[in-house]
């Protein structure tokens, strides 16, 4: 259980920024992490006042507000189009849609959490963070800011870059936190995946060697082994290390040879 002193509803991003300065103050967000502190912290600042709660399309990106649901992109029709349902499979399995409907986008990236199917997608699709202060910037660079930089999370933006992305994970049952997180995006940046819940947050593998120029089985082989090689596991109550490098090695390759099969079907049509 966890206590705060004060509760403000901010009138702009400006107020909600300055209270925000304040060491033991916090931004409100699904609050379903938060809740779980055993502590007393300061003044609660709700930003619902602020519209950050749509999510806008034009011809280059797509802009989530810092307060848009994880049910909202679960249900999204533009987002699901555009990335052939990633984000409702991404989203689909985490607790159940009463949770979904309180989670927030910005939470979850906020957060930073080691075992996010949010952060895990967003960074396949090559996604950026509006900052209040420090204005726009690579989510592969926010995830690297120290914890103790206060700032305020307005939006994430999706840049219209990507023409095939995948998302799949392993559970030990279904709503369970997950063993290992997928996302196998190609697009401008070249073929990545980015593998998450190692326990530790979400890190993207680009196919630096153009390894899979050709998309032979043997190549698809070959970089399922590339990325294991070159993501950090470690065990947990969920998982040991070795497992999760199999089950790595396994999920990279069912993505993959989705997106080929995805290839072939539009060839024909």
């Amino acid at each position: 259980m966890f206590y705060y002193n004060q509760y403000i509803r901010a009138k702009s991003l400006e107020e909600a920024y300055e209270l925000y300065q304040k060491r033991q103050n916090f931004i409100v967000g699904g609050m379903l992490w938060t809740k779980m502190k055993n502590t007393t912290l300061g003044t609660a600042i709700d930003l619902c006042e602020l519209g950050l709660d749509g999510i806008e399309e034009n011809e280059n990106e797509f802009r989530i507000g810092a307060y848009v649901s994880l049910r909202d992109i679960e249900t999204n029709k533009s987002l699901n189009k555009y990335t052939d349902n990633a984000f409702a499979n991404s989203v689909k399995d985490i607790v159940g849609v009463q949770f979904r409907n309180v989670a927030t986008v910005g939470g979850s990236i906020w957060g930073r959490y080691g075992f996010s199917d949010v952060m895990t997608i967003f960074r396949a699709l090559g996604a950026k963070v509006e900052l209040f202060h420090e204005g726009i910037m690579e989510l592969d660079d926010f995830v690297k800011l120290p914890r103790t930089v206060r700032d305020i999370l307005v939006s994430v933006i999706v840049p219209k870059e990507t023409e095939k992305v995948v998302y799949l994970s392993q559970r030990n049952q279904s709503t369970d936190f997950p063993v290992l997180t997928c996302a196998v995006s190609k697009g401008k940046r070249g073929t990545m995946a980015v593998i998450g819940a190692t326990p530790y947050m979400a890190e993207p593998v680009y196919d630096s060697e153009n390894i899979l120029s050709v998309t032979t089985d043997e190549n698809i082989e070959r970089f399922a082994d590339y990325v294991a090689q070159n993501i950090r596991f470690g065990s947990n109550m969920r998982a040991s290390a070795e497992y999760r490098k199999i089950i790595c090695n396994v999920l990279v390759k069912r993505a993959l040879k989705t997106i080929v099969s995805e290839n072939e079907k539009e060839e024909i049509c």
